[in-house]
Formats: structure tokens, C-alpha cells, sequence
């Protein structure tokens, strides 16, 4: 009865996004199983599962494939986004599941091949004899061949849009919706929006280093309170130099840069290190000649 029902749906072709985002969802499922996996041997020796690394990962995808390509015809990402396989080798367009041999070669393809390209290394690596090192260049020859198929495959699966491995495309398997898909009204507020704040992320990013934050808080400061704008009992410690114009204490050392006012050594100094083009804060004047102050404030100001 239901294989019955199985034949009448009809086969609804899968976006070239689609069927990417599905392989990059398995990809970080299986990161995220052996990640949790790894965690439960925290408190063992470290490496203990060093040595079986590639057979336990095959072992957590046989797991995997059991329940999900072996039951359901498709993937955990493929079942997000509502695909599935179907038997292309059919000569009928309605939906045919998957044969248990295409299911089991898909497992030896994916899982087996896996493991074996993690596992040749260490099998020929120990071993110093000329047929062995034969075998294991033949290996090599081997997987970089299937890496360049594998590409050809996909710049295929771009012009066509089918068949987005090269396991698919061997098994004859192809990914259909489960479902067939409503028409979907796209709105890009969301996605314009989001463009936008990028770029003025990244405009901010590429200008703040520009921006001598120093330099400009000193210059809102003198257009806050100018010199002119100072009150007597001010304008009276700026005439006899008893305060420092950028920490507003008693100058340590006092110095002048060419203007009526006096600083800190200590605080011009490392004001003119940090910027070379450094303005009075209090008139603007720059830093023509940095000077100690000849009047010996720091002795009348004691006496009286």
C-alpha cells in the first residue's frame, strides 16, 4: 500500500542552493556527533582515541546512515529541507525509492571511502618495502583522480543542476522534494537591510583608524570651554600658570609649547609622542617649541 502511494507522487526537480545546503547540514552534523562524542573521554588519557580515530568516526556515520539514507531515503540535511533521494535509474517519472544496493554501495562510497583514505596512511607509512610504497602511490594517483572527477562533476552539477556529488551521480540517485513547493513570495527588506549594515560596518571598520580621537576630544574641549568663556578666578590660574591645561593639576615640571599656557611635562610629552600634530586644547596653537617655563611659579605660589 505503500509502495503504491510511493509511486504516485510525482518528482518535483531540487534547487542547485538547496542540495548544497543540504551536503554542508550533513557536514556539520557529523562535526557536531563527534564533538559530543569526543566529549564523553575528557576525563580519559589524552589520545586514547587517537589510535581508532577513523574507525570510530565510521562507525558513528554507519549509525547515521542507518537511520536516516537506509530508512528515510534521505539525509538529516536533505529531511530539513525537504528532499530526498530517488532511484534515477527508473525508466518511470514518478517516484522510485532507493534499492538496497544503491543504499549499501552509498555507504561503502561515502563511509568505507572515508575511512580508507584516512586509514592508508598509517597501514603503508610503517612499512619501507618497494611494493608497498607502490601501493600506496597507486592510492595517492588514486584519490587525487577522484578529487579531479569530483570536480568535473560538480562544474557539471552547476551547468545542470543534478547529481551534486559524484556518489549520486555513479548510484544514479538524485535529490527530489518530498513535497511539492508552494509558490514563496520573496521579500528582500530583511536582506537589504542586512547589506546595508555590513557595508557601514565595514565603512566604520576601514575609518575609525583614521580618526585621531585624541586630537578631536581635545578639540571639542577648546570649543567647549575657550579661553575667552573662563571665568576670573580661571582666567587668574591660566595668568599665573598654577594649573595644567590638560590635567587641570598643579604643573609637574611645567613647560610651554609657544602659547600663554602651561603644561605638564610629563602630559605634553606623551600628548606630542602620541600625536606629532597636537594643538593647545585651550587656544589651538601647535606645538612650535616645547620649552620649560623660566618664571618660578612653584616658590610664589608657596609663599603666598
Amino acid at each position: 500500500m505503500a509502495s503504491s502511494i510511493g509511486n504516485e507522487k510525482s518528482v518535483n526537480p531540487v534547487l542547485r542552493i538547496s542540495q548544497l545546503d543540504a551536503l554542508e547540514l550533513n557536514k556539520a552534523l557529523e562535526q557536531l556527533v563527534w564533538s559530543q562524542f569526543t566529549s564523553c573521554f575528557h576525563g580519559f588519557k589524552p589520545g586514547v582515541l587517537a589510535h581508532f580515530e577513523p574507525e570510530v568516526k565510521a562507525f558513528l556515520c554507519l549509525i547515521l546512515w542507518k537511520f536516516t539514507v537506509y530508512s528515510k531515503n534521505a539525509t538529516v540535511g536533505q529531511a530539513i529541507l525537504n528532499i530526498q533521494y530517488k532511484n534515477n535509474l527508473s525508466q518511470t517519472e514518478k517516484y522510485q525509492p532507493l534499492s538496497k544496493h544503491q543504499k549499501l554501495w552509498y555507504l561503502i562510497f561515502t563511509v568505507g571511502g572515508r575511512w580508507l583514505e584516512e586509514r592508508c596512511y598509517d597501514l603503508f607509512s610503517n612499512h619501507q618495502q618497494q611494493s608497498f610504497s607502490k601501493i600506496k602511490r597507486y592510492i595517492g594517483f588514486g584519490s587525487g583522480l577522484l578529487k579531479l572527477c569530483g570536480l568535473l562533476n560538480f562544474l557539471i552539477f552547476l551547468r545542470n543542476g543534478t547529481f551534486a556529488t559524484l556518489t549520486e551521480r555513479i548510484l544514479g540517485i538524485r535529490s527530489v522534494f518530498s513535497k511539492p513547493q508552494s509558490v514563496r513570495q520573496v521579500g528582500f527588506e530583511y536582506m537589504n537591510r542586512e547589506l546595508l549594515w555590513h557595508g557601514f560596518a565595514e565603512f566604520l571598520i576601514y575609518l575609525l583608524p583614521l580618526i585621531n580621537v585624541q586630537k578631536l576630544k581635545l578639540k571639542i574641549s577648546s570649543w567647549c570651554s575657550p579661553i575667552a568663556g573662563l571665568s576670573s578666578s580661571e582666567n587668574t590660574l591660566a595668568a599665573y600658570c598654577r594649573e595644567c591645561s590638560l590635567c587641570g593639576e598643579w604643573p609637574t615640571m611645567p613647560h610651554t609649547i609657544g602659547c600663554p599656557h602651561v603644561f605638564c611635562y610629563y602630559c605634553i610629552k606623551s600628548n606630542f609622542l602620541f600625536d606629532m600634530y597636537f594643538t593647545c586644547p585651550k587656544c589651538g596653537s601647535e606645538v612650535h617649541d616645547l620649552q620649560p617655563l623660566k618664571y618660578k611659579i612653584e616658590m610664589i605660589e608657596l609663599h603666598v
